[in-house]
């Protein structure tokens, strides 16, 4: 068993539903060029060839997915992501200090004609709306919570760097390629046989919970992923040394 399949935790299951926490760092769908790279749907399918995949997390961003195991489950939960009827929470640690306590993003998101991979914000694009609260402020960072009431392609990324805070590691938005110490400790001793390592050097985005109707009971249901420990490391650093 592989590391990343080591640090894939369960956090719900049961006959309709399978909740995990994935990993940074491991696909949730097989790769279109190389589908033999690790991804979470294969390597949960051979557990149970039944669970099917209902939304995705980008390859390095970490949190809760849910996966249905029938049909029925399947069709339920789908309809809540078209109606837009459940609710997704993101932490997300930007660039820069946001102001506002909170603020809601609406801008419409289609792929780039240019790059290939990449989105934009283009008044042509689809509806796309975040809302953000503001956790902690940090001299150079905003820790941020943010609810997506739509699912697009790379949405907080886009919408986080068109108001100018793109997220602290994200060089396709214009985030940096890794957050180090360095960067705000005062006074910050480099030690001269080594390079510094960054504290992250991934996506510094992490889906932390979503809320959505139990396709059986009926009832609503809240599931939670912690944090990971890279990003727990650089909320510890930072409220150490960086306010």
């Amino acid at each position: 068993m592989s590391r990343l399949q080591r640090d894939i935790q369960v956090i719900f299951k049961d006959d309709d539903l399978l909740v995990v926490n994935k990993p940074a760092r491991l696909l949730t769908l097989p790769d279109r060029f190389v589908p033999e790279k690790p991804n979470l749907i294969t390597i949960l399918k051979a557990q149970d060839p039944n669970v099917m995949t209902n939304h995705r997390l980008d390859k390095d961003t970490s949190g809760i997915l849910v996966f249905t195991r029938n049909a029925d489950a399947h069709a339920h939960v789908s309809k809540q992501f078209e109606a837009r009827t459940l609710t997704k929470i993101y932490d997300a640690l930007v660039k820069g200090v946001i102001i506002e306590d909170q603020g809601v993003i609406d801008q419409p998101i289609e792929p780039h004609p240019a790059i290939d991979g990449k989105m934009r914000v283009w008044k042509g694009g689809k509806p796309s709306r975040s809302a953000y609260e503001v956790v902690q402020r940090f001299r150079q960072y905003t820790w941020l919570k943010v609810r997506i009431d739509t699912d697009r392609t790379h949405q907080i990324r886009v919408h986080c760097a068109h108001i100018g805070h793109a997220l602290a590691v994200d060089p396709l938005y214009g985030g940096d390629e890794g957050v180090f110490l360095s960067s705000f400790k005062h006074k910050y001793r480099l030690n001269r046989t080594n390079d510094e390592q960054p504290l992250i050097d991934r996506l510094t985005l992490h889906a932390s919970a979503i809320t959505l109707t139990h396709p059986r009971s009926g009832e609503v249901v809240t599931f939670e992923a912690p944090l990971p420990k890279d990003l727990r490391a650089v909320q510890n650093q930072l409220m150490k040394w960086g306010q």
